[in-house]
């Protein structure tokens, strides 16, 4: 079940709120619990038994780490994590790169991935590690703590969420219509941007990644990468700002998981400004415990790209990730030997180009899984080919969707948020016409993105594959 379906919309989210608010406080945790549970097993009915196994593995691991402190069973706990993540999602990749390298025919378990299971491992791993170091208490209500893990708003893409950040709600949260407004609000923007943005922007670029890679020209590459740049940001940003949204109407305050990265002026800006839950989580979890960079630049480095290797491995099993990973940890590198020095004395516009170009071409490592598609895009994108610079169907693509792309691209910026702000200071003396205004406005996205969802079958959610 995606958020950005009827089914959610008009069934499961009114029912769960009705029964949540209608239930008495001492029980909203086993609601919202129940709810989770049935959420999951609605696209995974076997797999949520591998969720509950997981929940009880790591509650009484809490349990055993908080009486004794031992970092034995912290290994241990963390160690049947990574076991579990990594039988279900890297098993037939690493027998697939066994048969490569060795000729050999082992067998493949050819299991499904089990949705969200990166995003709600790594919140019980946090979770096991901060009770070693005392940053949070040991949960011995199984129902709360088994909320937390399973909480369907950030189950399935995130943003992850440490206990140490919902720590107080979990137990004890206020309600209030401004709240639920506010989280309403955000909600119904997430869906817009992933709905009437993002879907679109698929569309593009699977019309130009799906066709003959050796005739594509220029220009039809670089449309189809920069519709990818878009599409991913709006499906991602679009799905953490609906999770925070529903996060809101059931008193949860999660954290920020996009800020704009698009007007990033480096690479390194960049990683703080896109998938900020992630990137806080490897460098809290691996970075510092290697070392980060308290041990001289030589460690600093391996440390890198240890992190970036695992960061790219995280997004998927297979070799392109990974190569997309140490991509990074090499510009990462680059720019904290000499590089960042250099972005700051040019004049901005000339770094946030730099930094543009860098990102869309590791979309394309990112979104081909096969080298030599990657080698043959990128080919086309710098007019390797012998297609040309464009031809009519790039003329298509350019026209056809320009107004599209000039609503993405400044959407992808602060501006909007910007615009609103002050729009929002200029009626502060008209609250009346202020809350008809915004709740006219939702009302009409919610009803043009139902309408688009009715009609159109294109419905991804791209890191439900993560």
């Amino acid at each position: 079940m995606v958020f950005s379906s009827i089914t959610f919309l008009f069934y499961f989210l009114p029912v769960i709120i009705g029964a949540y608010y209608l239930a008495p406080c001492k029980i909203r945790n086993l609601v919202l619990l129940a709810g989770s549970l049935f959420f999951y097993a609605w696209g995974e009915p076997v797999y949520v038994f591998l969720m509950i196994i997981s929940i009880g593995l790591n509650y009484a691991a809490g349990i055993l780490i908080d009486k004794d402190r031992n970092k034995w069973i912290l290994a241990a706990g963390v160690a049947v994590n990574i076991l579990i993540l990594g039988f279900f999602k890297y098993a037939d990749f690493l027998i697939d790169t066994v048969n490569r390298m060795f000729s050999f025919e082992l067998a493949y378990f050819e299991l499904p991935l089990p949705i969200g299971i990166s995003f709600y491992t790594f919140q019980a791993m946090s979770y096991l590690i901060d009770i070693y170091r005392r940053d949070v208490k040991v949960q011995r209500n199984v129902i709360d703590f088994a909320t937390y893990i399973a909480l369907f708003p950030q189950l399935i893409a995130g943003p992850i969420v440490r206990l140490k950040t919902i720590e107080d709600k979990l137990h004890r949260r206020e309600h209030n219509w401004e709240l639920f407004g506010s989280g309403v609000r955000r909600f119904v923007i997430g869906l817009g941007k992933k709905v009437l943005i993002a879907n679109n922007m698929g569309i593009i670029w699977d019309c130009v990644s799906k066709g003959d890679l050796t005739q594509t020209p220029v220009l039809t590459a670089w449309i189809g990468i920069a519709a990818f740049t878009l599409q991913i940001y709006f499906d991602f940003s679009g799905y953490s700002d609906m999770a925070i949204g529903l996060g809101r109407m059931f008193g949860f305050e999660f954290p920020e998981n996009f800020r704009h990265p698009y007007m990033s002026k480096s690479i390194t800006e960049f990683w703080r400004r896109w998938h900020i839950t992630l990137g806080s989580w490897f460098r809290e979890y691996v970075y510092i415990p290697l070392g980060g960079n308290r041990k001289g630049i030589r460690v600093q480095i391996i440390n890198i790209v240890i992190v970036w290797f695992l960061t790219g491995l995280w997004h998927g099993a297979s070799w392109n990730f990974a190569l997309w990973g140490l991509y990074f940890a090499v510009i990462l590198v680059l720019e904290k030997l000499f590089l960042l020095k250099l972005l700051e004395r040019i004049p901005a516009v000339f770094s946030h180009i730099y930094t543009i170009l860098l990102v869309m071409v590791s979309w394309v490592i990112f979104s081909l899984e096969d080298t030599g598609e990657i080698i043959q895009y990128l080919g086309s994108m710098t007019g390797f080919t012998s297609a040309g610079f464009a031809d009519s169907m790039s003329i298509y693509l350019l026209t056809g969707n320009l107004i599209l792309f000039l609503i993405a691209g400044i959407g992808a910026t602060s501006y909007p948020v910007k615009m609103m702000s002050k729009t929002g200071k200029l009626m502060e003396n008209r609250g009346v016409l202020k809350g008809m205004a915004e709740c006219i406005l939702m009302i009409a996205v919610l009803i043009l993105c139902t309408a688009f969802i009715t009609a159109s079958t294109y419905n991804p959610f791209l890191y439900f594959r993560f």
